[in-house]
């Protein structure tokens, strides 16, 4: 039911020349907490540029996020980021069609693309010695992407077969981190179908292709991070270089993401006609980034589905048989730290045809409710935190330093501020009993739970479920 959260596309990069570099302001963040190295540029025309030595071995990530998400994408070209998300590998001004993908294999790399609900990045995984090179690569597609007629059509042929391969041929698709955003979310850029419904992916126009290009993909809305077996004091002009010649560009003001206070429990069901089993969702709204709240509801998520001592696998999977398995995240398509706005704390799970779904909920809420009524105990408070560090180390070892360059360019997109990671430790390690059962009492209320019910062999099938992009 999780779906994968990083989907490779693959691709590599080759030297030039670039125009000479211009003055930058430069901020270097003191080492702590987790001890990452952390150098703060930013260009004269914007751009955030993050560097984070590791010699540990001859690899490095370069990787560029923009502030586009599918959050904030047209209203009426739904899945139109992650469209556009393809379009990127179509070609550049010095790079034809698929030379980029031709160009980090053949350095013996490898890369990856994504759309988020609050950016899309793009990365590559490669020797050391080629970081000059995907440095010159990422910035001839950030200077001029080979915006064609020919290129969308095939581009809308790949992603509307992705929507049929990942959505409405494969049983379950991505529940819960599709449909449920769209049951729980009352505002329009959290709650569309963010995959893309077929006739808006089709209406794409090479107009607005070419208008969002020139609106998002600008050095004024993306970070850099370069990660790895690198010298600051040489990567540092070569970005100069290569990006700081690129214009800014005048994004569009981002629109009212804001959520309001949800004030009665919803519930909503879809039928699956591929489906052999009962699914069930349910999902609570999280408080917002950064503040000790959001620090607390890390914590319950680990104390209530976090592993086999957690409460509810406990309850439900261990003492009551009620079913085999429990899912916990809050954001499934990455991780607590690089999503932005509006969030929830998903739980799925699947169960027998005898089994109901209100009585897996009122076992649910059993447990819910002790953390709601009384504080959690110093070893259990200590077991989670032990938890959120395991999977935090986890998440920055993961795919030869990727993890690392991701929670930097979150931090750096988001917050301005990528050395804040030092210290994301030190704010679990704050939350208290007391905290922890005061966010419970807000956040965890039935009447801020959405609760979704997939219905096995129906003929009929909701238009709303779907995969990852």
């Amino acid at each position: 039911m999780k779906p994968s959260r990083w989907l490779p596309l693959l691709c590599a990069a080759a030297c030039a020349n670039g125009p000479s570099p211009k003055p930058a302001d430069r901020e270097k963040a003191a080492q702590g907490g987790l001890g990452i190295p952390v150098q703060y540029e930013k260009l004269s025309n914007g751009l955030k540029v993050v560097i984070s030595p590791d010699h540990t071995s001859p690899v490095a990530v370069v990787a560029v996020y923009y502030g586009i998400g599918f959050r904030i994408e047209p209203r009426d070209r739904t899945g139109f980021a992650h469209l556009f998300e393809h379009m990127m590998f179509q070609g550049s001004q010095n790079l034809g069609k698929l030379q980029f993908i031709k160009l980090v294999q053949s350095n013996g790399g490898v890369l990856n693309g994504s759309t988020r609900f609050d950016f899309t990045n793009y990365y590559e995984v490669v020797p050391s010695n080629t970081v000059q090179t995907m440095l010159w690569a990422e910035a001839d597609r950030m200077k001029g992407l080979a915006i064609t007629q020919d290129n969308l059509v095939n581009q809308q042929g790949v992603v509307k077969s992705e929507v049929r391969v990942n959505v409405l041929n494969r049983p379950y698709g991505g529940v819960p981190w599709l449909p449920m955003p769209q049951a729980a979310n009352a505002n329009w850029y959290n709650a569309h179908n963010f995959y893309g419904d077929l006739t808006d992916l089709d209406a794409a126009t090479l107009d607005d292709v070419q208008k969002f290009f020139r609106s998002y993909y600008a050095p004024n809305n993306a970070v850099l991070v370069v990660v790895g077996d690198v010298d600051p004091a040489q990567v540092v002009p070569w970005v100069k270089q290569y990006f700081e010649p690129l214009p800014r560009q005048e994004i569009p003001l981002r629109p009212d993401i804001a959520e309001p206070r949800q004030e009665q429990e919803k519930r909503v069901s879809q039928d699956d006609k591929l489906a052999t089993r009962p699914a069930l969702a349910f999902a609570y709204h999280v408080p917002p980034r950064n503040t000790p709240e959001w620090y607390a509801m890390g914590i319950l998520r680990e104390i209530l589905a976090g592993g086999r001592d957690s409460l509810l696998y406990q309850e439900l999977v261990q003492k009551r048989g009620l079913t085999g398995e429990i899912e916990g995240e809050i954001n499934e398509l990455g991780s607590q730290f690089n999503i932005q706005g509006p969030t929830l704390l998903d739980f799925a799970l699947f169960h027998d045809k005898d089994k109901s779904a209100d009585d897996i909920l009122a076992a649910v809420d059993e447990q819910i409710e002790k953390v709601r009524t009384t504080p959690v105990d110093a070893a259990t408070l200590a077991r989670a935190k032990v938890k959120v560090r395991t999977h935090l180390y986890d998440e920055l070892d993961a795919l030869s330093g990727f993890g690392k360059a991701d929670l930097l360019a979150a931090y750096a997109l988001f917050d301005d501020a990528p050395q804040k990671v030092n210290g994301i430790l030190d704010e679990f390690q704050k939350v208290t009993p007391e905290l922890v059962q005061k966010t419970a009492q807000e956040w965890l209320r039935k009447t801020n739970r959405t609760v979704l019910l997939v219905n096995p062999g129906a003929a009929a099938r909701s238009a709303s479920a779907g995969g990852a992009p």
